[in-house]
């Protein structure tokens, strides 16, 4: 995949001399592979005053940053969806491809330790809540039938196996050291296996989705595709706004699974998986993709 970028570009809980919020724009490198060193990650950091919250001061940011950087990136993910317009504008004048995504795990941990060690002691900052990050009303999208799985299983490994993920046969799939999400290696890591005849077609175009999370529940929307609101279901989060159906949890026994899905994923930090196999007995991953469940702000 070669170098990714994570970006973000909004308002601080910092005032300036005019009692204005400040604005903030970062740029560090994603976290890849279990064998990445967050402590080794490229960073860009720069305020700007809220006159000059546009593309051109964006454009020249990461102009800045690219010269600073050992690599280029090939994609620029960032998660704010009510920014997408100037991010990509800035981006396609870069020659940088942006990409929508929830898998921002680098800068969501930046941004986390900014908040509570760096803006608290700029001039002019003013405690209170992250703002929430915007976005439409949910729509729940039914997978394309030529990639429908023919089973599917809830698993669960121990943290520490993924130390050698680095190692397995995996065709398409991103991962990131769990040490960042502060797992203990004995901590099961659930997941969602898929299983298809179709195995390589279906991971090769997950990977282009940018996975964010699995997710079991009851929806409460009545947008989703077959007005079907009723049914627990097991659910894929994608890019910035984009939701798939993996599969409906019908009968007791799965909505029960589902839960004990969700109490893991709370037991292991929102760390968990998912994967695609061509069957039970296969030794290699079409797909797999390690994420953890987070808020953004």
């Amino acid at each position: 995949m070669g170098t990714v970028w994570e970006l973000d570009f909004y308002s601080r809980p910092i005032l300036d001399e005019r009692q204005k919020k400040r604005w903030e724009i970062l740029i560090c490198q994603g976290l890849q592979s279990v064998d990445d060193d967050p402590d080794k990650l490229f960073r860009y950091s720069k305020f700007v005053s809220n006159t000059d919250v546009n593309s051109d001061q964006l454009k020249a940011a990461m102009e800045e940053a690219l010269a600073k950087a050992n690599d280029p990136p090939t994609r620029v993910r960032y998660f704010r969806y009510q920014m997408q317009n100037m991010i990509k504008r800035a981006c396609e004048e870069s020659g940088l491809l942006p990409y929508p995504s929830r898998r921002t795990l680098a800068l969501q941990r930046w941004l986390e330790d900014r908040q509570k060690n760096v803006y608290p002691n700029e001039p002019g900052y003013q405690p209170g809540s992250s703002p929430s990050v915007a976005k439409p009303m949910e729509v729940v999208n039914p997978l394309p039938d030529a990639l429908k799985g023919q089973k599917w299983a809830l698993v669960s490994l121990p943290a520490k196996d993924f130390a050698e993920m680095g190692e397995w046969d995996v065709g398409f799939g991103e991962s990131f050291p769990l040490e960042v999400a502060g797992v203990n290696p004995e901590t099961p890591i659930p997941g969602f296996i898929i299983y298809s005849n179709r195995a390589t077609p279906l991971a090769a175009w997950m990977s282009g989705l940018e996975i964010a999370c699995v997710r079991a529940g009851r929806e409460e929307t009545t947008n989703y595709a077959s007005k079907n609101t009723e049914t627990a279901r097991l659910l894929m989060d994608t890019g910035t706004i984009e939701t798939w159906l993996l599969a409906d949890l019908v009968g007791s026994e799965t909505q029960a699974e589902g839960e004990r899905f969700e109490q893991a994923k709370k037991e292991a930090n929102g760390v968990h998986f998912i994967a695609v196999q061509s069957g039970p007995n296969a030794d290699s991953f079409a797909g797999l993709w390690l994420m953890q469940s987070r808020e953004f702000g």
